[in-house]
């Protein structure tokens, strides 16, 4: 099928390609469809519900049947034949609108860039050719990006020398813009998002046509976050079919898709072809086809008999003009056979043998763009179609885009453009005046049996479809889409969406300005995940942060977990252990001899300033503006519904400078917190927050033997539990480097912390570790300290809590202020449901077989009934205790404490475990060991 010469594809140059299996040829400049089709392949797969054979209806994106499944080089799914770049090597299978993913890692690479220019012009067509030449010519810095190949636009498909000098001009505009440096020009790249203040989203295929022989420093795509002072849309005009009974079958497409295969690739669509139109720009398609050496069977136009150009030429062509006709149907299983042609009121339709049926009920001009950047549409009874209905600031539409289909129409209106942004077009190339056309017929449906009537043939949506929505009440458009599902495959409605407007406005009754459409939203074209997502995949996906120590814990053998971006130690398991018994022994070591534990990534704030008091009493439940330099005080935050929001100790360094401490995964949510309160509610406190969890280093030491430790590296702070008592700092340097020691105990044992510049971490981690080795000290990960934590009761906010959590309710009314006027979330203590009695309320269990780990999340009830059981609470923590010498869990228990000492059930893996349920603290509640 392919013509002996013409195109704009490189014949010198033969290419192999398979797909579904079979080997084809090709040629550099060929989409995968053109090379399908000069192969006389039409079929591409079956339909996604009926299983009805399925081919190419149009020539770029908006076609609606050629979806396939690229596997080498690399496997991609859901793509269109149409716009997949023919390569060397290339295989593809055809699918039935499910991909499959690959399933090993892409080793291409996907990036972005930002660039900010004056003026950015989408769609290198005549129009948008103007405009940006113009804006280069004044001085302007632009962006020129165009989704084909090649620059060019409609002049792509037309038959050379047809427009005279203007293809021609296509070329040296683009040569001329190469000659401005401050011209961006990018080809095979897709404007698909457009947003707010000149923000346009581009994709760049950038290694589409060189497949397995793409350089791996080349990215495979690229997204472009592009801002522009100006943007001109000037993106075309989509063709738009016309619905009549079996309009699905291949061989079945657009007269503008048959005509750029024709032109642009050297393939006839078919042997012998029937046009169907409204419009006069099919006859185009119908000659430039004649001449190529297709029979054209009938040219059959809706509209009643007119004098025209084309109309004459066609007459000497020998093509048949049926007039105030139609085609009905079709014939055929895996291709057309047959169109079903009914003339002025003949109500039986004769058939006409043709291998290829081409349709046009006029243009849609492509306002996505547009109305992506809230530009309002109107209705056009004259074109049919809708267009921009408003202006926009910085935002001017040219071309087709804007209703205007002719070239020197499509010319004036990017001088237009031009002129509008200030900017002088100069000469524009001489093209030959164009008769006005005929005024198209708007139809989008011929009668027929509506449930073969296909309006979205991605996914066999039909008139029936369409009626039956209307028919149960649905009026708005976007009901309609949603009901029928038609728009929401890969084309996004292109052809199908203002189908389906004129087709429910027919149903309705009312005009298709009353419909409307649905609303156009980002992407134009579908996007991978992968190009989006570019460099920040694996690794980059979620930055991992890392303690100044990191390199020390994996030299130790340490398990990481991930804890808020932070890689933490979970556990140092020895050779022989699992976590379990690795745990076992970390937790024994603290509670028996000494541990030490890298707690750095907890987050710091330093709040410095005269107002730094009120600020925290304001925030936190309890006093703050008391506490004394020198001293430590624990505090609970909550939000304005009184909940538990974070938790932590916060030091009085000097009388107006305190160091909040919060959890790792709060650290830059409580640090927002503040400000927030600070910048909106009161500017006027005199105060400053800034992070300093980086920059401060920090080891709990942990044990009945820390002592002996923080005294031999620190011999000249009195560590005695008179001199230092619980909850007070001391300041001191070891070898002339400042360090701050505090005791705090997030374990219930004695304890001291080591705060440390992060530069030296490393040295003072090396010397308390020294130290610590005549009495056995164990480093120990994050999973001890939840064990440590939980046999004491300390809850982890957002593990023990889940944002319906009072500080009541974890048993801590004794931190929350009888004395201070107010604070955030207070006034919510008051609520009625805050005082409920059977509030969840965080307890302890111990189950009774003194064996079973009760899984975290597990539902507690109080017995087995029949359905619905009701629910009393879940487990929030889980462990086993080497101290207890069984199992237990922390759990939140409707009316919790006042069921201590019950026994209550929880299911797991099918069977029920009896608990107890205990108070929160299991070890030491008297605080003995802690205080030391």
């Amino acid at each position: 099928m392919r013509t002996p010469a013409g195109g704009r594809i490189d014949r010198d140059r033969t290419w192999t390609f398979t797909f579904d299996g079979e080997t084809y040829t090709g040629h550099p400049g060929d989409t995968l469809a053109s090379a399908l089709l000069a192969n006389g392949r039409h079929g591409v797969a079956g339909s996604i519900k009926l299983g009805r054979p399925r081919g190419f209806t149009a020539a770029w994106a908006e076609d609606s049947g050629g979806l396939v499944q690229i596997e080498e080089p690399f496997p991609e799914p859901m793509l269109l034949a149409t716009t997949v770049e023919l390569h060397d090597g290339l295989s593809a299978s055809g699918l039935s609108g499910q991909g499959r993913l690959a399933d090993v890692p892409d080793v291409a690479r996907y990036d972005a860039r930002h660039h900010h220019v004056d003026v950015l012009v989408v769609g290198a067509g005549p129009a948008g050719l103007t405009a940006a030449l113009a804006a280069a010519r004044g001085g302007a810095r632009v962006a020129l990006v165009d989704e084909q190949s090649e620059a060019g636009g409609a002049l792509l498909s037309a038959p050379p020398g047809s427009d005279g000098p203007a293809a021609g001009w296509a070329e040296a505009a683009v040569a001329e813009l190469a000659s401005y440096p401050d011209v961006l020009h990018l080809q095979r790249t897709t404007a698909f998002g457009s947003y707010d203040d000149g923000f346009v989203l581009a994709l760049e295929r950038r290694t589409d046509h060189l497949g397995a022989a793409a350089p791996r420093n080349i990215s495979r795509q690229r997204i472009w976050r592009l801002r522009a002072r100006s943007i001109v849309v000037a993106t075309g005009a989509h063709e738009r079919p016309i619905v009549f009974a079996d309009n699905d079958r291949p061989g079945i497409m657009l007269a503008g898709a048959a005509r750029t295969f024709l032109n642009r690739y050297g393939v006839r669509a078919g042997r012998e072809a029937v046009v169907f139109t409204t419009n006069d720009s099919a006859y185009e398609a119908a000659l430039d086809l004649h001449r190529a050496g297709v029979r054209v069977r009938a040219l059959v136009d809706a509209r009643p008999a007119v004098g025209s150009r084309l109309a004459d030429a066609c007459a000497a062509a020998g093509i048949w003009v049926v007039r105030e006709s139609v085609v009905t149907g079709t014939r055929g299983v895996e291709r057309i056979t047959h169109a079903l042609v009914a003339s002025g009121d003949d109500s039986v339709a004769s058939p006409v043998a043709c291998d290829l049926l081409l349709v046009s009920g006029g243009w849609n001009p492509a306002v996505h763009l547009f109305s992506q950047a809230r530009g309002k549409l109107r209705y056009d009874d004259a074109l049919g179609a809708f267009v921009p209905g408003e202006q926009l600031d910085g935002l001017i539409v040219a071309g087709a885009a804007n209703g205007v289909f002719d070239l020197p129409g499509c010319l004036a209106d990017g001088a237009r453009a031009a002129r509008e942004l200030g900017f002088e077009p100069g000469d524009l190339p001489a093209v030959p005046a164009a008769e006005p056309p005929a005024a198209p017929l708007v139809l989008w449906r011929v009668p027929g049996d509506e449930s073969v009537q296909f309006v979205d043939l991605q996914r066999d949506a039909t008139v029936a479809d369409l009626r039956h929505a209307v028919g149960a009440g649905l009026r708005s458009i976007e009901h309609v889409k949603r009901f029928t599902t038609i728009g929401t495959a890969h084309d996004q409605g292109k052809t199908s969406g203002v189908l389906a407007s004129g087709i429910v406005a027919g149903l309705l009754g009312v005009g298709v300005e009353e419909t409307g459409t649905t609303t156009f939203r980002p992407p134009y074209t579908p996007v991978a995940f992968a190009a989006l997502a570019g460099r920040d995949r694996g690794r980059l996906f979620d930055p991992e942060r890392y303690t100044a120590l990191h390199e020390w814990h994996v030299g130790a053998g340490a398990v990481f977990e991930d804890v808020g971006q932070w890689k933490r130690p979970r556990y140092y398991p020895r050779a022989g252990e699992d976590m379990e018994t690795a745990v076992l022994r970390e937790c024994a070591a603290a509670r028996t001899g000494v541990g030490i534990l890298d707690g750095s990534t907890l987050g710091k704030i330093d709040v410095q300033g005269p107002d730094a008091g009120v600020l925290l009493d304001r925030l936190y439940t309890n006093l703050m503006s008391t506490l004394k330099p020198g001293l430590v005080r624990y505090g609970v935050m909550c939000g304005a519904d009184g909940m538990v929001i974070d938790d932590g100790t916060v030091m009085r360094t000097a009388a107006d400078r305190l160091l909040v401490m919060t959890t790792t995964g709060g650290a830059a949510k409580i640090l927002d917190w503040m400000e927030e309160w600070l910048q909106t509610e009161w500017p006027g406190l005199r105060v400053r927050t800034t992070s300093v969890t980086e920059q401060w280093s920090t080891f709990p030491v942990v044990g009945p033997r820390s002592r002996d430790v923080v005294g031999a590296v620190f011999p000249d702070v009195d560590v005695s539990k008179e001199a230092f008592p619980f909850m007070a700092i001391r300041e001191t340097t070891l070898d002339g480097v400042p360090v701050r020691l505090a005791r705090i105990s997030f374990s219930g044992e004695l304890a001291y912390e080591v705060y440390v510049n992060s530069w030296y971490a490393g040295a003072v981690w090396e010397r308390l570790l020294d130290a610590g080795r005549p009495y056995g000290i164990t480093p120990y990960g994050t999973e001890t300290m939840h064990v440590l934590r939980a046999e004491k009761g300390y809850p982890i906010i957002g593990q023990d809590t889940d944002g319906t959590v009072t500080p009541q309710d974890l048993g801590m009314s004794w931190v929350v202020s009888k004395k201070k006027p107010d604070f955030v979330g207070k006034r919510s203590f008051s609520r009625a449901a805050n005082q409920d009695p059977l509030r969840k309320q965080l307890v302890g269990l111990l189950p009774l077989d003194r064996e079973t780990v009760l899984p975290e999340g597990s539902q507690i009830i109080e017995e087995l009934t029949e359905p619905p059981v009701a629910m009393l609470g879940h487990v929030t923590s889980s462990y086993r205790s080497a101290e207890l010498g069984r199992p237990f869990a922390l759990a939140l228990v409707k009316g919790g404490r006042s069921r201590i000492g019950d026994t209550l059930q929880v299911p797991v893996g099918g069977t029920l475990v009896p608990v107890e349920v205990t108070g929160s603290v299991l070890v030491d509640p008297e605080g003995a060991r802690r205080d030391g």
